[in-house]
């Protein structure tokens, strides 16, 4: 059974940093990219940041691009998102997914339960 456990949400005030970070559990290959999305009230689940399976390649959203760094484990069945520069409407449930692709996926195969990220102002 895969799991994906995020961790490291919380509430920061704007200009502060967090660090998230997700295990991977029961993945069925190790060639697999895994990302971060994000969802705020009342709008659609967006992609953030994702990087592939050996952290050679990552890919960022404009809005997070020079703040945000996604970033493998040495044991590669963890990722985390360090965060800097936070801005309220950076505000979101963040999800952890992972697909067995190595790039861009064109889909997500596994996501976690999501860790909430409150940015004040």
């Amino acid at each position: 059974q895969v799991q994906l456990v995020e961790s490291g949400g919380g509430l920061v005030q704007a200009g502060g940093s967090l660090r998230l970070s997700c295990a991977a559990s029961g993945l069925p290959s190790r060639s697999y990219t895994m990302g971060w999305f994000r969802q705020a009230p009342g709008k659609e689940r967006e992609f953030v940041a994702a990087v592939n399976w050996s952290g050679t390649m990552t890919y960022y959203a404009d809005s997070v691009k020079g703040r945000f760094t996604i970033s493998r484990g040495g044991a590669r069945n963890t990722v985390h998102l360090q965060m800097t520069s936070l801005k309220p409407e950076d505000t979101a449930v963040y999800y952890c997914a992972a697909a067995e692709y190595d790039g861009v996926p064109p889909s997500y195969d596994y996501w976690g339960q999501g860790t909430q990220v409150t940015v004040s102002s």
